[in-house]
């Protein structure tokens, strides 16, 4: 069935995320198999040495994790689904940003045995900042310690969201053979060698009490927020499958409730019955409200029309670079695009012919003629960013971005061959064109090409594609903690830039204050505020952009260890000019110097990042766990044990992270697991700044000599 010819109601676009190793690769992979995408099921680390289908690098492999975000689209009975798999891997964060931002429902997957783990917590987040409509799946149900009511409680409770089962398990553990569906009240059997063989039967007698229980409360929930189930809740009358059916996906669509369904994707147990909750449950295109900003009206919101005949907007938000070049995926939100046609990037307004229009499946395509609005597909030979929107040229709406998190960690990086430096720039620009969160600098004193990004695994990543996709092998320096600088007091500056050489000379005067902003908790100190409050044109108008421009670029590197300034807020309050010898520059020269004279007047103040670190390993190593975190500086935050395995959750200073993973695997057998993602910027204690500070004094001594 072509793209086109799809009754845009029976679309779904999803997502699946979750903590990293949750199943969510294996439950794609079973969705591909019981809608006939693929003839047999294959392991993420399968013993077939195949590989799962959507893990299509070789480094996923190996890894057994998935590191890109793979498309694919399937039919479900008569129902089309897009379907993004995403990382779990806290370094990999943007490609769950990128997919929650074009995606219209998701299915968060859940372990059955340690429920909401701090990726979960992190992608519940995401999933609330794009308003997206969300399905639970508490996978691996067969696992020892397994249990769904204890999930159930930790969703309500760390996730703070209105979970209800629409099913419960038969049996569990090593003894689940299938759920009982809440709604039509009815056992549901999985058999056959790939649970491809679905029984309904009547529920059994051992289970009869605890599904009307669940039954009772999935009702109740429901009639909290619908007017329809609500009257015959009070009434006491049984709604019919169809009213409670209908009125889930109400409330659902409202994220008013989260529908919890359970099961085992490697056991093939409740897959299907969670594709019925897809389409009985997710919605549709046009049933999710997006929004683009209107560039001829000042950037004024308006709502997308999911119309195959309105003005063509696509929003690009995955490009991949493979074998026939960029493939840039895209979410078509309004109008249609054929093949031949001609687009316009909203960025830098180049007009595009559109040379193939592919369906994605993992990574093999199929072309196709034309694509409308709510699909999701792929482009040859489109030169453009991640985050670009294409038009037709009629309308000037753009898409609203996606959300970038700052980077945490930088490497100094070069190619270990002279003959390779051709490939190593080659792949700096298409990582950093495919993936925000990857940034290239050059460190203008020591010349050395930098890299930043979300984790030490993330630059690892990258470094192994440019030796794997570039033939290109590099030399890494240490990582380097991305610091910020800030000021704890305000101070008062009055200066005056005099310059007299042949000819016209500089002179400006500025006088005002910098003082300290709060930086808000868990928020990126990006914090810089400027005010003018000359009075009497002291400065002339088109000077004042100058100072604010001076005092910007001084705070780039701030005198105390090297790094950025942040949180500063300067208000200029008085100056002077002379008519002849003051000029843009003149004005800017003295902010600059204004600033590195108050800076050390205002108790400047080393911060460093803090990450929220999560360690889950066997009871019995709890205390060495806690022995490690407290010798890195770490603040425990809180511990649970559940099975005899215990989860540890600190806040640690990034910089006290490096050999961390060998550490944890020496003093737990090798059984300890950990995430880490960034919270917050935190001072850096007295005696740590100092010696960051002198190493810095150091290094500028160094340098001037040499």
């Amino acid at each position: 069935m072509a793209s086109n010819e799809w009754v845009l109601e029976k679309v779904r676009n999803i997502g699946i995320s979750a903590h990293i190793d949750s199943g969510k690769t294996t439950l794609t992979e079973r969705i591909l198999f019981y809608t006939g995408r693929i003839h047999a099921i294959h392991e993420v680390r399968g013993k077939d040495g195949v590989g799962a289908t959507m893990d299509s690098m070789d480094l996923e492999r190996e890894k057994g994790i998935t590191i890109q975000s793979a498309a694919t689209s399937v039919h479900w009975k008569d129902t089309a689904i897009n379907i993004i798999d995403t990382p779990g891997h806290v370094d990999f964060t943007i490609e769950v940003e990128r997919a929650l931002r074009v995606l219209d429902g998701a299915i968060l997957v859940l372990c059955g045995v340690a429920g909401v783990q701090s990726q979960s917590i992190t992608v519940d987040r995401q999933m609330k900042r794009y308003n997206v409509p969300r399905l639970a799946f508490v996978n691996k149900l067969d696992r020892s310690g397994a249990n769904p009511f204890r999930v159930l409680e930790m969703v309500r409770d760390k996730l703070r969201l209105n979970a209800v089962l629409v099913q419960i398990p038969i049996g569990i553990e090593d003894k689940l053979e299938g759920v009982v569906d809440l709604v039509t009240m009815k056992a549901v059997y999985f058999s056959g060698k790939d649970g491809e063989v679905i029984t309904e039967k009547e529920i059994p007698a051992d289970l009869a009490d605890k599904a009307k229980e669940y039954r009772m409360e999935l009702v109740g929930k429901v009639a909290d927020f619908d007017e329809g189930i609500g009257e015959k809740f009070l009434m006491e009358e049984e709604p019919t499958v169809e009213e409670l059916k209908a009125a889930i996906r109400r409330v659902t669509l409202a994220r008013q409730i989260v529908p919890m369904f359970c099961g085992s994707a490697y056991k093939n147990k409740g897959v299907q019955k969670l594709l019925d909750g897809v389409t009985d449950y997710l919605p549709s295109p046009p049933e999710k409200d997006n929004f683009g900003l209107d560039k001829s009206k000042g950037e004024e919101q308006i709502k997308v029309q999911v119309d195959p005949k309105a003005p063509f907007v696509a929003y690009a938000f995955k490009l991949d670079e493979g074998r026939y070049g960029q493939l840039t995926y895209m979410r078509i939100y309004q109008g249609t695009v054929t093949k031949g046609d001609f687009i316009f990037n909203a960025r830098d307004g180049k007009k595009i012919k559109v040379p193939r229009l592919v369906k994605m499946h993992a990574d093999s395509m199929e072309d196709i003629e034309s694509a409308s609005a709510g699909d999701i597909i792929a482009m040859f030979g489109v030169d453009c960013y991640s985050g670009d929107t294409f038009t037709d040229g009629t309308t000037e709406m753009t898409m609203t971005s996606m959300h970038v998190p700052e980077a945490v960690i930088s490497l100094a990086i070069a190619p270990k061959a002279k003959d390779t430096a051709a490939n190593f720039s080659k792949a700096l620009q298409k990582f950093r064109k495919e993936d925000p969160t990857f940034r290239v600098s050059r460190d203008e004193e020591s010349n050395d090409t930098l890299i930043a990004g979300m984790g030490e695994l993330h630059l690892e990543i990258y470094i192994e594609r440019m030796k794997r996709e570039f033939n290109c092998e590099v030399i890494a320096g240490k990582p380097q903690v991305a610091y910020r600088e800030t000021i704890h007091a305000a101070a008062d500056f009055d200066y005056t830039h005099k310059k007299q050489t042949g000819g016209s000379g500089q002179y400006a005067k500025v006088v005002g204050k910098i003082e300290p902003i709060q930086i808000e908790e868990g928020k990126d100190p990006k914090s810089y505020e400027f005010e003018d409050d000359v009075v009497g044109g002291r400065i002339p108008k088109e000077f004042i952009p100058a100072v604010d421009e001076g005092m910007q670029e001084q705070m780039r590197k701030g005198t105390l260890i090297g790094f950025p300034v942040v949180g500063v807020k300067v208000t200029l309050s008085d100056g002077a000019y002379h008519d002849v010898d003051s000029s843009y520059l003149a004005f800017k020269i003295a902010a600059m110097a204004a600033f590195r004279e108050v800076y050390p007047k205002a108790q400047p103040t080393a911060l460093e990042p803090i990450m929220k670190l999560e360690v889950v390993a066997p009871e019995e190593f709890q205390g060495n766990i806690m022995g490690q975190i407290n010798q890195r500086r770490g603040m425990i935050q809180g511990t649970s044990t559940i099975e005899g395995s215990v989860t540890v959750m600190a806040d640690v200073p990034l910089t006290e992270m490096f050999g961390y993973s060998t550490d944890l695997r020496s003093a737990t057998q090798g059984k300890g697991e950990f995430t880490m993602e960034f919270n917050r910027y935190a001072a850096v204690p007295r005696n740590i700044q100092e010696e960051l500070h002198k190493k810095y004094l150091e290094k500028r001594a160094a340098e001037q000599k040499g």
